[in-house]
């Protein structure tokens, strides 16, 4: 191939890309001038584009894996590996070779570019989303469907940050541990904070967010030893509910900060009476905590005629002095351990923990209170 005809190919190629082409018609200009099959793939071999004449597999990737990349070629777009460019059935190697690499290369910055305008999109959708401008959950879906976003039906907001600032590395991390089928992972920043809205469709779903959340930490010192990752996780909430999810997520962060230091990542739901204190709440918030905590006490009793809950206000009452209890319920102090062991399998607290006495006392407190009214 002569020096004129490569420059004759790349201005073509400059042309193509001023003129809002795009990928897919760079990808029919190789197809063209090579005379064969040109595939166009993501880097997860998703397809983008294809042309010309000629068979063609669906995808190149068993050719690759088998064979090595021979006539398929990276997309990149510096560090970032973005596609595959793929020839099939073209007449000389040389020549495919010398196309094929200034293709990709214009190509690769095709990509990048719509990449970088997509994200911004989305973008914009997130925020909107978190800023409640949407007056209806139909509205919502429509704006992220324009977007070429699939949102899910229910979201559980994470907020994390790093300890020096990274956030560059914090969206790395985010985007190698959340991973879900059933819709598209959110992120939006909030000061120094990374907001991740994972989708969270099934009840397991959101129990997977919380696990990958809560092993960040580690994951991050792997990678950089000197990055310390604490994070916060959210309750579960519907589409217009994210608000309130990302709300949960911020106080959980801040609290598990200061409770459990740096380094660490707090889940809302798990953090007892600390929200309470935290965000400060009227009466009936107070009632529902209360109600909330001692609920799976009341059910066990009433279920089979036990006096759990009973038992543990009188342990509280007296001191926390097991004999004192015992006598009040007339009772073995044996029977008083044995009730203690239960209550704290099922209410999932545990009574030598400060942080779980202080929601099991102030659950207490506020039903005595409101039962005295």
């Amino acid at each position: 191939m002569t020096p004129q005809a490569i420059v004759e190919f790349t201005e073509a190629l400059a042309r193509i890309a001023a003129s809002g082409g795009g990928a897919k018609a760079l990808t029919a200009h190789l197809a063209r001038s090579l005379g064969g099959g040109v595939l166009l793939e993501d880097a997860h071999w998703r397809h983008l584009a294809a042309a010309g004449a000629g068979p063609m597999p669906a995808s190149a990737r068993a050719t690759v894996e088998s064979k090595g990349e021979g006539t398929a070629l990276r997309v990149t777009a510096g560090p970032k590996h973005l596609g595959w460019l793929s020839v099939f059935g073209a007449d000389t190697a040389a020549e495919t070779d010398i196309l094929l690499r200034l293709t990709a290369a214009v190509i690769g910055v095709e990509l990048a570019r719509e990449t970088v305008g997509l994200r911004g999109r989305k973008e914009d959708f997130w925020e909107a989303l978190l800023t409640e401008k949407f007056h209806d959950a139909a509205a919502a879906r429509e704006d992220a469907t324009a977007r070429a976003i699939a949102p899910a039906a229910s979201y559980v907001a994470v907020a994390l940050e790093t300890e020096p600032a990274d956030p560059g590395e914090l969206r790395s991390i985010v985007a190698d541990c959340f991973r879900s089928a059933d819709g598209e992972l959110g992120i939006a920043q909030r000061g120094v904070a990374l907001l991740v809205l994972v989708p969270a469709a099934r009840a397991v779903d959101a129990s997977n967010a919380k696990t990958a959340a809560s092993l960040l930490p580690k994951t991050a010192s792997r990678r950089k030893p000197n990055v310390r990752i604490s994070g916060g996780v959210g309750t579960v909430e519907t589409l217009l509910g994210v608000p309130r999810s990302a709300a949960a997520a911020q106080a959980a962060l801040a609290i598990g900060r200061r409770v459990y230091g740096s380094g660490h990542v707090a889940a809302y739901d798990e953090l007892g009476a600390y929200p309470l204190l935290y965000e400060g709440a009227d009466v009936e918030r107070l009632r529902a905590f209360a109600s909330e905590a001692l609920a799976p006490l009341r059910r066990y009793d009433e279920k089979h005629q036990t006096e759990l809950e009973r038992t543990l206000k009188l342990y509280f009452r007296g001191g926390q002095n097991v004999k004192t209890a015992a006598s009040a319920l007339n009772v073995h102090r044996h029977t008083v351990f044995y009730r203690l062991r239960q209550i704290a399998e099922i209410t999932a607290r545990s009574l030598e923990s400060p942080h779980d006495q202080l929601t099991l006392r102030l659950a207490v407190a506020i039903d005595e209170l409101h039962n005295s009214v």
